[in-house]
């Protein structure tokens, strides 16, 4: 198989999930060659995935971390990778359907049900004003994200003022790091016209994935000719999905069964 675009993604923590492995594993069986970047040692990382430390990106601060969420830095990280390594930034949970172009300068979509952007796959130019905007907002993070309303403005006020100011952003709007700030500028730099429509990345609304795990759902239903990358969600899967093999003729069954995955080996603890 032909070498493809390298996609990367970060993983804080020790152990995967199993759809987390089948995710990584998806890009390595369609040729990307594929980096996670980890901040600890990952004991069931699938063959076939390059490790590297996380700080070859940037320093993550784990007091932060343990204030807001996991994945609430790599919002910054993704961009940052994107501008070192020239990859494409995958979530863990973004499954591989097909192979994404090498002449695709611009790989971001739209998600849901409300139009807003999304940041869970993405590459945009390294060198492009996007980057740079986005860039610039995480390292000199203003008073109050510039979008935000009256109401998310006294949300931000009344947080607990000991707290680090990007810990108080994440209080009084979960995504003002990620899709929010993705969405915003891209809006100001022009770039928002050139996302992608939703079925290249996200053809499955979040509001609906617990398809994924339903023997009688018809996934692919959703799926098109442009269809890259199917996202599964597993920040919003129920836990009962998280700490159960998933049921035979399921979408989640049906890719492990394919791609060589066992679910019993690694459910949530």
């Amino acid at each position: 198989m032909a070498t493809r675009r390298p996609v990367a993604s970060l993983w804080i923590g020790t152990r995967l999930h199993y759809l987390n492995q089948l995710c990584l594993l998806s890009h390595v069986r369609q040729g990307h060659p594929t980096t996670l970047y980890c901040t600890d040692t990952v004991e069931n990382l699938p063959e076939g995935v390059e490790v590297r430390p996380a700080s070859e990106i940037m320093q993550l601060d784990r007091e932060i971390i343990a204030q807001t969420s996991a994945s609430f830095l790599s919002n910054v990280f993704r961009y940052k990778m994107i501008q070192k390594t020239d990859a494409i930034w995958i979530d863990c949970d973004a499954f591989c359907y097909r192979p994404f172009p090498d002449g695709m300068e611009n790989i971001y979509a739209g998600h849901g049900f409300r139009g807003a952007l999304n940041c869970g796959v993405v590459y945009i130019p390294p060198r492009g004003e996007l980057i740079a905007r986005l860039l610039d907002y995480y390292d000199n993070l203003p008073e109050a994200p510039p979008w935000f309303n009256k109401q998310q403005r006294k949300k931000l006020d009344r947080q607990d003022p000991s707290l680090a100011h990007p810990v108080r952003i994440y209080m009084a709007e979960r995504t003002a790091f990620g899709p929010q700030a993705f969405t915003y500028f891209a809006q100001q730099t022009g770039d928002y016209d050139k996302a992608l429509t939703p079925d290249y990345l996200y053809p499955v609304p979040f509001q609906l994935n617990d398809v994924f795990y339903d023997p009688y759902g018809r996934v692919e239903g959703h799926f098109t000719d442009n269809t890259l990358s199917v996202h599964l969600y597993t920040n919003g899967t129920r836990p009962w999905w998280r700490k159960h093999v998933p049921l035979p003729g399921s979408y989640a069954y049906r890719m492990c069964q394919e791609i060589g995955v066992d679910p019993a080996a690694a459910l949530e603890e």
